[in-house]
Order: structure tokens, then C-alpha cells, then sequence
């Protein structure tokens, strides 16, 4: 069996919201391309983001409506990000 510390957290959960994990020694391979290609995804979407919520919360306007969804993208976002960090660091040397 591979050691936890071998395995790489997926970007994406399971069926029940659990971690995924993948077991492969081809870094190259069909399935660590497409986490890369989706964690890549992921980050820029965040940045994306980012630059919106600024807008946002320098506009004084804005109502607590779009605040709240604001909020639970951020949220959102950061959980990927997060998730994101942990693989990456979990495959360092």
C-alpha cells in the first residue's frame, strides 16, 4: 500500500465531499495532468475573484445581498486554494 505522504490530493472531492487521491508514480501521466490543469484553473478563477471583490468592497453601494454572495464565492475559492497549497506541499521534497 502507498503511505499517505506518497499520494496526491486531488482538486476535486468525491461523490460524498471526501478527498481523492492519486497513487501513480507518472507525474506526466493522463490524471496528474488534468488535477495540474484543474488546480491552474482553480487559482485563476481565485484571482479572478479577487480583483471582483475589490471592486466590490470599494464600492460603497453595494448591498448586503452582494456581499453575502461575495462571501460564499471567496469561501469557495479559498477552500480551492487551500486544497491547492496542501497537494503542492505534500509533494515537495
Amino acid at each position: 500500500m502507498t503511505a499517505q505522504n506518497e499520494l496526491r490530493l486531488l482538486p476535486w472531492s468525491g461523490p460524498d465531499g471526501k478527498p481523492c487521491y492519486l497513487s501513480t508514480d507518472d507525474h506526466d501521466g493522463y490524471m496528474s495532468r488534468l488535477a495540474d490543469n484543474i488546480e491552474s484553473v482553480q487559482l485563476g478563477m481565485a484571482t479572478g475573484l479577487l480583483k471582483q471583490a475589490q471592486e466590490v468592497l470599494d464600492d460603497s453601494d453595494t448591498e448586503p445581498e452582494e456581499l453575502r454572495a461575495l462571501a460564499s464565492e471567496l469561501a469557495g475559492a479559498l477552500g480551492d486554494a487551500l486544497r491547492v497549497a496542501t497537494s503542492r506541499g505534500g509533494r515537495l521534497p
